[in-house]
């Protein structure tokens, strides 16, 4: 599903970079004819040669333009632009399709837990209590309390030492 809405991304993009290289703009076919009749006479004859001319010449949509309008940008640098512009689309549709997740799950959070309370145990601290997104842990008169949040961070802080 990702890669088909990435090559339709992709299409979209290389169209849009299409139409900016063209500037935009339709062009129109025009035929031009042009009949040439010459008449010569020399001394004694007359002969008359006609010549037709056809060319086909291809204006822009609007022939109102002004000449100095004329785009002096390569194609190349419309090429990079589009290309560009397809890349930042890309990067939008990623951020925020990953964006939504909402967090870890129950699972992964509690193994995040177990891993930093574990840590903690290697260090010479003991689990006095746990729950399922916390843990105080005792060493000598100092506590500590491990807790990880819904997005997976695990966060440690000092806790007062209860009255022995």
């Amino acid at each position: 599903m990702k890669l088909s809405a990435l090559a339709a991304l992709f299409a979209a993009g290389f169209l849009a970079a299409a139409v900016i290289v063209s500037g935009g703009r339709a062009q129109i076919v025009s035929t031009r004819t042009e009949t040439t009749v010459e008449t010569t006479t020399a001394p004694g004859t007359t002969e008359t040669v006609e010549l037709t001319t056809t060319r086909k010449v291809i204006l822009p949509a609007s022939t109102t333009e002004s000449a100095s309008s004329d785009n002096d940008t390569p194609t190349w640098v419309w090429v990079l632009l589009g290309a560009l512009a397809l890349g930042v689309v890309v990067l939008l549709v990623v951020v925020l399709t990953r964006r939504g997740g909402g967090g870890v799950s129950v699972e992964e959070r509690q193994r995040h837990l177990d891993g930093a309370v574990g840590s903690w145990v290697a260090q010479g601290w003991a689990v006095e209590s746990q729950t399922a997104d916390s843990a105080v842990l005792r060493r000598g008169g100092d506590l500590m309390l491990v807790s990880i949040d819904p997005a997976g961070h695990v966060s440690t802080q000092p806790m007062p030492a209860a009255p022995q």
